[in-house]
């Protein structure tokens, strides 16, 4: 079912490259799996027992599959602005935020030891995710054009419609509200409280003249063919496990005007800043990039690092990042987070080492040690850092290029330190030996154009001590050292 990749897709994607082929390569693999977690979804709860998924409850889940079967027929060529997946119904179901959903409703539904005990907190969360999947049907249809009428339900006062917006409801419970649509206009009904009417806006969006609407938001597009960038504080599943991540990351945010207007002065000149850094940079964010998710800015703004961000791999398509300082900066954030994404993608079609879990690797990024895994993507998005910054310090302007060149720098240092483990592992597969040597290869290649001896000197004497204080914290508790 799924698609080989061929050799030469492997080592352009390990040049941290990647062509147009190879990117619609990892996307449409991407978008093959969403389909089959739904369809798991579909399967899990039909499958579970009535005190885990009632038999309304999975009525109602095939009614809503059915009007996104509805919304999918109905669309017109134009749907095609609704975004790389194609129709209304599509573009929704591949929304990046749609994976965390997924995901959640399968650990709610999951038929195992316990699955049907009596646990309130996993009842009710099921229950807003099913809840969730309606609203998530209603959006299709209504871009596609669909007239309708649906019962949703609010979630703790909030009926978010993806892609739309959010209606703060006059109860602050989970609530039921009357949804309904025609002609591009939605009539939301509740009761106490009067109606809301919602226009669609062309592309994403809805806006209304009720104080109780929040709209959605989007940046201008990346691309002049492009649609706009969802820029998304509203999603209820926008909250990462922050467990799975580094602990420097800090929670989702809600915009105000003022940061909108500052993430907005970021990205115009994201584009540009991508470009300069070559032009694979700015295609790829634009093949792969479908969704921002503001994030706090980080406790320790105030020290120097000023910002955070992450990707998911449950929601691919989707960055997370506090509030950009200027475009350059935020084009090496979309350098560094969307190689994670790539690495992560291509790790679903091949495997690339059969290195375990244990981590005992020294990484000059990290001061902990990184298992076999976690050294591959850092070092794989440092190495592309080192060329972004490289390109941007041959071709930049003076006041720019000393400081691309101490980055170019710093990130090659890391990079050198870190490819002997890699290169050297027994536990490569052919895929990750031919993806790992080319690596090592684009490195080297750096080197026909180093940068000034000063920055050079300085970024190898940070990583020796780098390296230095590693190992007198870890190397003796190790079983087996990075050499």
């Amino acid at each position: 079912m799924f698609p080989t990749v061929p050799d030469r897709v492997l080592t352009g994607l390990a040049r941290t490259e990647g062509g147009p082929d190879a990117l619609d390569l990892l996307v449409r693999d991407q978008d093959t799996r969403r389909l089959l977690v739904l369809r798991a979804v579909l399967d899990a709860a039909e499958a579970a027992g009535p005190a885990v998924c009632d038999a309304g409850r999975k009525a109602r889940l095939r009614d809503d599959w059915a009007l996104l079967a509805e919304a999918d027929r109905a669309a017109s060529p134009e749907a095609g602005e609704a975004g790389p997946a194609g129709s209304p119904a599509r573009a929704r179901l591949f929304h990046p935020l749609t994976g965390p959903w997924a995901r959640s409703c399968l650990r709610g539904l999951d038929g195992g030891p316990g699955a049907e005990a009596d646990d309130p907190a996993r009842t009710r969360t099921l229950h807003r995710d099913l809840a969730h999947f309606s609203a998530v049907a209603a959006v299709a249809a209504a871009v596609a054009g669909l007239p309708f009428a649906t019962r949703l339900t609010a979630r703790a006062g909030v009926l978010t419609l993806p892609s739309l917006g959010a209606l703060h409801t006059a109860d602050p419970g989970d609530v039921p509200v009357d949804v309904s649509h025609r002609d591009g206009v939605l009539t939301i009904r509740q009761h106490d409280a009067p109606d809301v009417r919602v226009h669609l806006a062309n592309g994403t969006g809805a806006w209304s003249g009720a104080p109780a609407w929040t709209p959605a938001h989007t940046l201008p597009a990346l691309l002049p063919a492009a649609a706009p960038m969802p820029l998304d504080d509203l999603d209820p599943y926008r909250e990462p496990p922050y467990s799975s991540h580094r602990g420097s990351l800090s929670g989702v945010a809600t915009l105000d005007d003022a940061e909108r207007k500052r993430w907005l002065q970021a990205w115009n000149g994201t584009a540009v800043a991508l470009r300069s850094g070559g032009a694979h940079r700015l295609t790829e964010a634009a093949a792969l990039l479908r969704c921002l998710v503001p994030l706090k800015m980080p406790p320790e703004a105030g020290t120097g690092r000023g910002s955070c961000s992450a990707t998911r791999r449950e929601a691919f398509g989707a960055l997370l990042s506090s509030t950009p300082p200027d475009p350059v900066t935020f084009a090496a954030t979309l350098v560094h987070e969307l190689q994670h994404a790539k690495l992560a993608a291509l790790g679903d079609l091949v495997t690339l080492h059969r290195a375990g879990p244990e981590p005992r690797y020294f990484a000059p990024w990290r001061p902990d040690p990184r298992p076999y895994d976690g050294l591959l993507q850092g070092t794989y998005s440092h190495l592309a850092l080192a060329a972004f910054h490289q390109r941007r310090a041959l071709l930049g302007r003076p006041p720019e290029r000393a400081w691309a060149w101490s980055q170019h720098a710093r990130y090659h240092a890391q990079v050198g330190a870190a490819l002997p483990a890699l290169v050297g592992s027994p536990d490569l597969t052919p895929p990750g030996r031919l993806f790992v040597d080319e690596m090592a290869a684009t490195y080297q290649r750096m080197a026909d154009h180093p940068a000034p001896r000063d920055h050079t000197a300085r970024a190898q004497a940070y990583v020796a001590s780098a390296r230095a204080l590693w190992t007198r914290r870890h190397a003796p508790a190790l079983p087996l050292p990075n050499e």
